[in-house]
């Protein structure tokens, strides 16, 4: 028998508005990791603490690949947005002391990196703000963005977030400009900076842990983010990026995030910004438009 299925949208949102982007630019790029260390593998089975191997994965991050990333963004001139779990800022406080060094935005990321769920909303709040203890105490960051681990989310927890502080979030995959929540009650929640698939690392350069699909090749990789990349530039659109250290950390994945950024400067028009600074200007937007 099938299922009754609600026929209501899982997003009430409005289409986004045509918000110019500042100073003539013809689209965004906004460079963001999800530094989720250990976590990304615990979240799978939780015996792998005593996996040594499958945890050196996380521990690339803070020996090689948060190191190499904030040096290039150092010498670019670069300022990103570092989504990092609680449990990463306890267990690696000098590794995500020296994000916040190097003057970038730090976004929420849950505290274990659990996947929310809607029939967990008592554990999901927990989690929420035990990292918002953890990025407070330990780094003395209030964080204004948040990202959902495993790219999960709900109604419930939209307004939660919004409720502590939460300005923005940058987790749906449904349009390729900034919007606003609305949610089922009708209130307004975050503003969204919705994610490119494309850009998202993980897909490309670790997959083969738990799939036979083979690593892509750098030529494959920047074919598809400057082909997107071209055509969200034509769209006027938002280029939202979901790069892992222990992915984009390493030697040649770097070099694919080095040429990528290199072919965005060379257009002259396209806004490269922290996920803070793209939230604000939308914002900014809205209320000039009354809205």
């Amino acid at each position: 028998m099938i299922p009754d299925i609600p026929t209501i949208s899982a997003n009430l949102s409005d289409p986004a508005p045509e918000f110019p982007w500042p100073n003539g630019a013809s689209c965004a790029v906004f460079p963001a990791f999800d530094v989720d260390a250990e976590t990304a593998w615990l979240q799978y089975d939780f015996k792998n603490v005593d996996r040594l191997v499958t945890m050196s994965f996380g521990a690339y991050e803070e020996r090689v690949g948060i190191p190499k990333i904030l040096d290039y963004l150092r010498a670019e001139e670069i300022k990103a947005t570092f989504y990092i779990p609680g449990w990463v800022v306890d267990a690696h406080p000098k590794m995500c002391e020296s994000i916040v060094k190097g003057g970038h935005e730090v976004g929420h990321h849950g505290y274990l990196h659990k996947r929310p769920d809607p029939a967990d909303f008592a554990e999901d709040k927990e989690e929420i703000d035990k990292a918002l203890d953890s990025l407070k105490r330990v780094l003395g960051v209030t964080p204004v963005g948040y990202r959902a681990p495993s790219g999960e989310n709900y109604h419930e927890l939209l307004g939660y977030l919004r409720d502590r502080g939460i300005l923005y979030s940058s987790s749906f995959r449904d349009d390729i400009r900034p919007y606003r929540h609305k949610l089922r009650d009708g209130s307004r929640g975050p503003v969204e900076l919705p994610v490119n698939v494309s850009f998202d690392d993980w897909l490309y350069g670790l997959s083969q842990r738990f799939s036979p699909r083979p690593m892509f090749p750098k030529e494959h990789v920047l074919s598809i983010w400057n082909g997107e990349l071209e055509q969200t530039r034509e769209w006027g659109g938002l280029v939202s990026m979901v790069m892992h250290p222990q992915v984009t950390g390493r030697p040649m994945r770097l070099g694919i995030l080095r040429d990528f950024i290199t072919r965005a400067r060379s257009y002259g028009d396209v806004w490269i910004a922290t996920g803070q600074e793209i939230a604000a200007h939308y914002i900014e937007q809205e209320r000039a438009a009354g809205l």
